[in-house]
């Protein structure tokens, strides 16, 4: 089983800046990728950024050239640098990590951290 702590979130103002963090601990062997998913209220969860084993990374639209996901493989903690925020970047952040129990990766499992609110307001 592994476990996801994040960090980070809060109250910023818009233009302001966030750097949430998250760990891993846990029964992990491989891991294939870590990322973020935000949630609005009323909205669908999506994808905010990824970030694979060999350190591809994947933004959404919406944030692409204001974020920068980035990660710590001794530490196993994936880190979503965010800046110039906007009240749309108002959301639940996710963490998420994807595991294998294989050294050729598959059969991933995934799990997901608690949330940490992340609200942009003057």
């Amino acid at each position: 089983q592994v476990q996801l702590v994040e960090s980070g979130g809060g109250l910023v103002q818009p233009g302001g800046s966030l750097r949430l963090s998250c760990a891993a601990s846990g029964n992990i062997f491989r891991i294939n990728a870590m990322g973020w998913f935000r949630q609005a209220p009323g909205k669908q969860r999506e994808l905010v950024a990824s970030i694979t084993r060999d350190d591809s990374t994947n933004y959404a639209d919406s944030v692409k050239g204001r974020s920068a996901i980035s990660r710590d493989n001794a530490k196993n903690t994936v880190y979503l640098q965010m800046n110039s925020l906007k009240p749309e970047d108002t959301a639940v952040y996710y963490c998420y990590i994807d595991t294998s129990r294989y050294y050729s990766g598959i059969n991933p499992i995934r799990s997901w951290g608690q949330g940490t609110q992340v609200t942009v307001s003057s």
